[in-house]
């Protein structure tokens, strides 16, 4: 089932299947990828309880091993709609005997989706209802409709930085490094960036970045508290991915235990963890 957020500059459309945006228009011009399996079957799904992969696909806690697969089960289950208006809607996903069998903690995922103007808020909201610690990892993964040659889109960041990048080996972070210096804040965009797969980014000073189309502004994305960064697409495919994470893959070095993983959050019992991002359309 889809909801459809409207105002006067923006139309959202939200699948309740992973809570997942599938569209946002402006004008007609659609800005969130169509979602072609012959390149990427996704539009923008949400990493929930992890982010990104686990060594040999499993975790320990008390004693017992967990199989979790790659970025988590929230983008897989139908969420609840727990209230719509015209131009905000949330969704609620709430842990269940099912879960527990990969995740065995009480939690309550809650995705708001708010338009304004011609801004997107897409804001996470965790719950720890149990009696004990919880681990997790949040991220979004929103993939950008490019609809000219690749090569005319550059990244626009906040900060004139260096960029850190950590390259994934069998999917799991290593310590190799590549270094992109930004010219006049600009890393312009090309399929050779992304022949290791997804640009990740531990440590990011810009808070916003913009997807520059033939040097103007195409969509920009808010950061805020977000501290890790994805950047992804798959080789020749119409797309680019900016994916604000809480959270990132195991390292090669990973111990098995979620509580020390790298780039994790611990949320005490009966507390709750909340986070957000922009998507502003020009």
């Amino acid at each position: 089932m889809n909801i459809v957020l409207q105002n006067k500059e923006l139309k959202a459309t939200i699948n309740t299947k992973g809570a997942e945006l599938i569209s946002l228009k402006r004008n007609a011009k659609e800005y969130i990828w169509e979602g072609n399996p012959n390149f990427w079957d996704k539009h923008s799904p949400i990493l929930f309880p992890i982010v990104g992969t686990l060594k040999e696909g499993q975790y320990n806690y008390e004693n017992k091993s967990y199989q979790l697969s790659r970025h988590g089960f929230a983008r897989d289950n139908v969420f609840y709609v727990e209230e719509t208006f015209q131009n905000k809607a949330v969704f609620s996903f709430r842990s269940s005997e099912e879960t527990a069998k990969y995740y065995p903690f009480d939690f309550e995922l809650k995705i708001i989706y708010t338009l304004e103007e011609n801004y997107l808020t897409i804001k996470y909201e965790v719950t720890n209802n149990g009696n004990t610690k919880m681990p997790f990892s949040i991220g979004g993964h929103p993939a950008f409709a490019l609809t000219d040659t690749f090569e005319n889109y550059s990244l626009l960041f906040e900060n004139d930085e260096s960029l850190t990048c950590y390259s994934l080996e069998n999917n799991l972070l290593s310590e190799r490094t590549t270094v992109l210096k930004l010219s006049d804040h600009k890393l312009p965009l090309t399929y050779s960036l992304f022949e290791e797969d997804a640009l990740i980014i531990k440590k990011l000073e810009s808070k916003k970045i913009q997807i520059l189309e033939n040097g103007k502004p195409y969509v920009e994305i808010s950061l805020y508290d977000f501290p890790n960064l994805g950047i992804w697409t798959k080789n020749n495919a119409p797309f680019i991915c900016l994916e604000p994470w809480h959270g990132y893959s195991d390292t090669l070095q990973s111990n098995g235990n979620l509580f020390e993983k790298e780039g994790i959050i611990i949320l005490t019992p009966r507390k709750a963890f909340q986070t957000s991002f922009d998507i502003k359309a020009y």
